[in-house]
Parts: structure tokens; sequence; C-alpha cells
């Protein structure tokens, strides 16, 4: 099992489901790091002031907000700190919704969520839940103190994490300004078919391990050829370890009723009465 980055809680009415997170995605991409061609030594990024085009020492740069064009507001770290959110090692639920009322551009990052602490049998409550009314559970979480909207989905046997973009990070479809061709297009029945045709002689099933990355795979072909050549160059790096804390959590399975009892009975809708409106 891949290391967990984070540990908490999944916190639903007064129970508490003990998880660790586990990134559900793994990077592929080529890495290429930047090299001195006369010493091998590793490159970095210089602080360069984008007037003078001289470099700026670290005690001289200070974090602004743009207000207007051309002024910035100057904050200071102790402010930008007092700014974020308190890491609650908790991912606290605060909706159920329908899955299919998540738009496709509001999703992002997805992770993977394993029981810990002999939470196993309210995590499969839990999983066994959603899949049984359709639902996902929106959440507020906290990560590297950064403030997540998230989405807890059942994927099989297990819980998955979705994060979510902000509404405000999310552009309108207004902002294509799609033509009426398009919206609401005149389309024959025959091209219909036609394109309908195509799509099911195009079908096939999803098959993963058919789809890789071809610029991935020559260019680390061609690393390993130069490899076994002795075209290899030694280049010194140091990499750091971060410490992880985790959160005590308590599993406490009888909590869902007194959760239950605390919030009053879900309303049935009043019956329509018949009759025409009053002029």
């Amino acid at each position: 099992m891949p290391r967990s980055i984070w540990k908490g809680a999944i916190s639903f009415g007064l129970v508490h489901i003990p998880v660790s997170l586990v990134s559900a995605t793994s990077s592929q991409g080529v890495d290429f790091d930047w090299l001195d061609k006369r010493s091998m030594d590793p490159v970095g990024y210089k602080r360069i002031n984008k007037t003078t085009g001289k470099e700026v020492t670290k005690e001289h740069i200070v974090k602004g907000v743009a207000y207007e064009k051309g002024r910035y507001v100057v904050l200071s770290e102790d402010e930008i700190r007092s700014a974020h959110p308190k890491s609650t090692q908790t991912i606290e639920i605060i909706a159920f919704v329908a899955s299919d009322q998540i738009p496709l551009q509001n999703i992002d990052t997805p992770y993977f969520l394993a029981p810990d602490k002999r939470g196993g049998k309210v995590y499969a409550l839990l999983r066994e839940t959603l899949k049984k009314t359709g639902k996902v559970a929106l959440a507020n979480v906290v990560l590297h103190t950064k403030q997540h909207l998230a989405a807890l989905m059942a994927l099989d046997s297990a819980l998955v994490l979705v994060m979510l973009r902000w509404p405000a990070e999310v552009r309108s479809l207004d902002e294509l300004e799609l033509g009426s061709d398009v919206i609401k297009p005149s389309l024959a029945k025959g091209e219909l078919d036609m394109a309908k045709r195509l799509v099911e002689d195009m079908s096939a099933d999803w098959k993963p391990e058919e789809y890789r990355d071809s610029f991935q795979e020559k260019i680390m072909a061609l690393v390993e050829k130069k490899a076994k050549a002795g075209k290899i160059e030694d280049v010194e790096s140091a990499e750091g370890v971060e410490e992880r804390k985790s959160a005590d959590v308590i599993d406490l399975t009888e909590l869902l009723k007194r959760s239950l009892a605390g919030k009053p009975a879900a309303k049935k809708p009043a019956a329509k009465k018949s009759g025409k409106k009053a002029s």
C-alpha cells in the first residue's frame, strides 16, 4: 500500500471514522532537471527584479496582492498565517447530494481513503450507505494549511475523496458565447443516425493498459540506451522527508443513533390542491 499523506477522521454526524489518505494518482511524466553542462551541477531558479534585471535577496522580498493595476497591498507573514484555516485533521461532511449534480468541470484531484485504527466497520457502513442512496458526501478538509471542498464517493469496496474546485474558480459556459447554431442546431435525422452508427462502430471496452504516453516511452528508451552505453553523469542531490502528524480519533458506531436523534424527521411534501388560480 502506498504511504499515507494524511491521517484523520471522517466526521459523520457524531461518528468519527478514522481514515488515512493515499494519493490515487502518480505522476508518470518525464522530469527534465536543469544542469550546468560544464560541471553537471544542478541549476536552480533565481529571484530576479523584473524591472532592473538584478537578483533580489530573500530578506528584501515581501508578498503583495494586486488591488488595482500597478498597485499592491503588502501583507506580512503573520497576517498571511492568521488567515490560514486551522488543521482539524477532520473530513467534515456538510451535506449529501446526488452524484450527477456535481459538474464535471468542478472535479479536481482524487485520493483513496483507507480505514485506520479499527475503523473498518463504520467505513464500510458509510460506503454502503452512499451506494444504496446514490449520494456523494460534500465535505470540508484542510490539507497543508489549505482548505478544500471535496466529494466523498463510494468506489467498489473503497471510499474516494475527490478534491473539488471552488465555484468561484470555475468559469461559466456563457463565456464561450456559443451561437444559436450550436445551442439550437438544425440537425437532420439522417445526420444523427449516421453519427450514432459511427459511434457504435467505434465503441469498445475501457482497457486502460492499452493507452500509453508514447513521448515518455521514447524518452525513457533513449535514456536506457545511453545509460547502457556508459553515458551517465553523476549529480549530487539531497531530498528531505516531511514528517506528518496524525490525530487521535475515536470509532463510536453507537453515535449514529444520537446523531439521528438530534435531527427532526424529514417532512413529506404537502399534497397539491386542485383548482384554478385566482385571477
